[in-house]
């Protein structure tokens, strides 16, 4: 027998299942299928699940912001029962270093005080103060232990930073995705786990094309009229499954991604006192990890060269000399500390796509969405993105142009509008974008 539903969601992740959770409150019928046998086991899992506001663009920043406020009241926003076992957001803050390579921050805190987020600024005897385990001397640009000059300070010393004081992270990034599926469930969501999708079903004659379901790996066919591609790693596969990648200017693919864990210096506690930091000086960024350790990973410096993967299941998982790369790079930062002989940490891979800010938007073929290349900056806008997902999905259904009169989405905490056109699959490359893990 097949089953219909009104609408298909690929994907469980973090995105995939606050889709299904917004879809649901709206009263849709949905089936969320994914390969992976538990929500979040998927790229989220691997995810350092940083909450941040700070952003290159002012969409951006605004959606962050907005993002925020779900994970700081996020029992409320699950309407979990008291009993429920949550995902916890330690709001520790977010320090960014000022360099010459993010323009000294001006655009992120002008779009910060536009959109009343809050920030401070720092000199470099508070930075010091909060970090006393920080040498700030400079050492752009950031270079492998290889190059020339690597560990040789370049002259002079940071001399600030932007605070960012409701940043933070969440614990567990699975058990996050896990927390939304129940919440879908508990408005009537359904979920198939561990089957992947091999088909993209179309109608033909009057349905004019338009999608009307997947085709599973058991062989069972899913009937729906709306198909959310929110596969992660896996998502320019299924874009190219439903014959839609023609019309893209934005491309996504799978790109390897290592992050280390090593123990905090002796005599400094980072689980308790650190902080989310960014610091394109040296291209790293760090927060804090359990078991006072520090979770280091790579903003993608031109030195570090990018392994993009063919195919998404198949790719090499043990760590490599980046693994050794980043901790050296981190330690030119903190002298004390110290790099264990034994490799510790996440390999995993990101949905990247070209310059790095996300696809949320419909497709050619009709009734077949996606909300694709989110990964490495779009953990924190799960919740603000599945909303927006769902009314991309009911403007769409109802007749509305979303690519020649895109949707006017409204951020209830910040009560903003933004264009929902930014995300477009057939944008211009943003020239305003990091084009790196930072959006």
């Amino acid at each position: 027998m097949t089953e219909t539903a009104d609408a298909i969601i690929i994907g469980t992740g973090v995105i995939g299942a606050a889709t299904a959770y917004e879809l649901a409150k709206l009263g849709w019928k949905t089936i969320s299928v994914d390969r992976n046998t538990q929500a979040g086991h998927g790229s989220t899992s691997g995810s350092c699940a940083i909450i941040r506001m700070h952003y290159s663009t002012l969409d951006g920043t605004a959606f962050a912001y907005e993002g925020y406020h779900y994970w700081r009241d996020w029992a409320d926003y699950l309407e979990a029962p008291d009993s429920a076992a949550l995902a916890q957001f330690r709001e520790v803050g977010c320090l960014v270093m000022k360099t010459e390579a993010n323009g000294y921050l001006e655009k992120h805190m002008r779009y910060s005080r536009e959109l009343n987020c809050p920030l401070e600024e720092w000199d470099a005897a508070a930075i010091v103060e909060r970090l006393p385990i920080y040498d700030l001397k400079r050492f752009a640009p950031a270079k492998r232990p290889e190059d020339p000059g690597f560990g040789e300070p370049t002259g002079g010393e940071l001399n600030g930073a932007v605070f960012w004081p409701n940043g933070g992270y969440v614990t567990d990034p699975a058990l996050s995705a896990q927390n939304l599926a129940d919440a879908a469930k508990a408005k009537g969501g359904q979920f198939r786990m561990g089957v992947a999708v091999t088909e993209i079903l179309r109608g033909g004659g009057q349905d004019g094309g338009r999608v009307k379901g997947v085709r599973l790996s058991n062989g069972e066919a899913l009937h729906a009229p709306v198909v959310i591609n929110v596969g992660g790693p896996a998502s320019a596969r299924i874009n190219e499954m439903a014959g839609v990648t023609g019309d893209m200017t934005i491309q996504t693919r799978p790109l390897r991604q290592e992050v280390v864990h090593v123990p905090a210096p002796e005599g400094f506690d980072f689980e308790a006192q650190g902080t989310i930091i960014s610091d394109s000086d040296i291209g790293c960024y760090c927060r804090p990890e359990h078991g006072n350790h520090i979770l280091v990973g790579s903003e993608d410096p031109a030195c570090d060269t990018h392994v993009w993967v063919e195919d998404d299941t198949d790719y090499d998982r043990d760590f490599t000399e980046q693994w050794r790369v980043q901790a050296m790079r981190y330690g030119q930062r903190v002298p004390s500390l110290g790099i264990p002989s034994r490799m510790r940490g996440v390999v995993d891979l990101y949905d990247a796509a070209t310059d790095w800010i996300p696809i949320y938007d419909k497709s050619a073929l009709p009734g077949f969405y996606m909300a694709c290349g989110t990964s490495g900056n779009q953990y924190k806008n799960a919740p603000i993105a599945g909303k927006m997902m769902a009314a991309l999905v009911a403007y769409c259904e109802d007749g509305k142009d979303h690519d020649t009169a895109p949707l006017q989405f409204h951020l209830p905490y910040l009560d903003r509008d933004i264009d929902a056109g930014f995300y477009s699959r057939k944008r211009e490359i943003n020239a305003e974008s990091s084009f790196s893990v930072l959006g």
